[in-house]
């Protein structure tokens, strides 16, 4: 049920690309759908919100009344919660914020020779929009993720969207939005969702910056209002990339594939081993823990579609190719992952050792589990305390500074034929 390839084989790159392509994002068909939903949404607000809530989340809504939740509604679900769910819940908001308050970036200045101030002023945004997943799972780690970071950076606002398909709300996400520091909730999803928070509705609040993954519709509209409002990255389906010397319980590396292929379909798990014997023991394992799993269709047809197990040469060309991927999640399910680490250039993050499984990164190790994906780990970050964080330039010039900089951009300013430039700067010189 999943594919087999091998480094060794001459279509090993062409069969390598088939399978990492994902194109959904880029669907023409989809990115009608989505302009509409923006351009009906920027030109009837409230009303064509209620709609789409009605008409794709099956729920019943008259006003946005409906569609918003108090902040005493937060408290009440995390204090129903009992108490391994509120002790789990608690304990894991801790370690992120533990992990992101090292992130915090402060303001710094220096005097230069001459002494003119040079310096960057860190502030934090205004208003944030956070996008919570609500279809085939409800995410409670995503709000612990997307907002502690935000609330560590100093962000006041923090407007929350969540969808609730046919109305079931998830009273571990309310829970974890209270924790969480969330200012308000709207339970909206989809581009309609993105939209509102992009260009604000009567009741939503236009935001700075949109963060959170989704599903297409999601991703196609925050590469569309992108401009308007910041957003953190365009997520693709969830992956994850196992490095393995053939020495783990092949049952672990199974669970671990299927981990992220039951995020949905479209997610991605593949594994990187020389050892032949260990890639049977592991599709041995597929096939026996798969009947135990209550998303197995789901698993099943992530596996078929974009799952593999890849036979490599050796370690070195394991990572070489992981390198290539550039994936979500890499496990390094190796005796001495430390040695590997300065040949790893491109991964969102990296669990070291056989105990490190990917999962625990999804909910409570501490780092941000929001990672770039679909390859594009190659240039882009987890999410931070730095993505609500923006940095301006401070310059205080002196007198004597303002003689040699003058001089030196006038000069400048003559070579490229900017006249007002120029003698803007030689007013200064005395």
């Amino acid at each position: 049920m999943i594919n087999n390839l091998n480094s060794s084989q001459s279509d090993f790159q062409e069969k390598l690309s088939a399978l990492l392509a994902w194109e959904g994002v880029s669907s023409a068909n989809i990115a009608k759908t989505v302009d509409d939903i923006i351009a009906n949404i920027k030109a009837k607000g409230d009303k064509a919100l209620i709609d789409y809530s009605v008409k794709f989340d099956g729920v019943s809504a008259n006003s946005m009344t409906d569609l918003t939740i108090d902040l005493p509604v937060l408290k009440d679900a995390y204090k129903s919660l009992d108490e391994k769910e509120k002790s789990a819940l608690t304990a894991a908001a801790d370690r992120v914020r533990n992990y992101h308050q090292k992130q915090v970036q402060e303001t710094w200045t220096y005097t230069d020779d001459d002494g003119t101030m040079l310096g960057q002023k860190i502030t934090p945004l205004d208003r944030v929009g956070l996008y919570v997943p609500g279809g085939k799972a409800a995410y409670p780690s995503s709000v612990l993720m997307n907002a502690i970071p935000a609330k560590v950076a100093g962000v006041e606002e923090l407007i929350m969207v969540v969808p609730t398909p046919n109305g079931i709300i998830n009273q571990l996400v309310l829970a974890a939005a209270y924790i969480s520091g969330v200012t308000r909730v709207f339970t909206i999803g989809g581009a309609q969702a993105i939209a509102a928070l992009a260009y604000g509705t009567e009741t939503v609040p236009k935001v700075d910056k949109v963060v959170g993954p989704g599903n297409i519709y999601v991703a196609t509209a925050k590469r569309a209002v992108f401009g308007q409002v910041g957003i953190d990255m365009i997520a693709g389906p969830s992956e994850i990339l196992i490095i393995c010397d053939g020495k783990t319980n092949p049952d672990w590396i199974a669970m671990d594939l299927f981990s992220q292929a039951e995020h949905d379909e479209d997610a991605q798990s593949i594994l990187l081993c020389p050892d032949a014997d260990f890639i049977t023991r592991v599709e041995t394992s597929i096939a026996k823990l798969l009947p135990t799993m209550n998303r197995k269709d789901i698993i099943t047809k992530a596996l078929e579609d974009r799952g593999a197990l890849i036979q490599t040469k050796d370690m070195a060309e394991a990572i070489a190719i992981s390198n290539q991927i550039a994936p979500e999640h890499l496990e390094l399910s190796v005796e001495a992952p430390e040695s590997m680490l300065d040949d790893i250039k491109h991964a969102g993050a990296i669990f070291m050792g056989r105990n490190t499984c990917e999962a625990l990164g999804d909910y409570c190790a501490g780092p941000n589990h929001v990672l770039p994906t679909s390859g594009t780990a190659r240039f882009s970050s987890p999410l931070g305390v730095y993505d609500f964080q923006k940095k301006s330039s401070l310059i205080m010039v002196s007198d004597q500074g303002a003689n040699i900089l003058g001089e030196i951009a006038a000069t400048l300013a003559d070579g490229e034929g900017l006249q007002a430039h120029a003698q803007s700067a030689r007013y200064r010189i005395t």
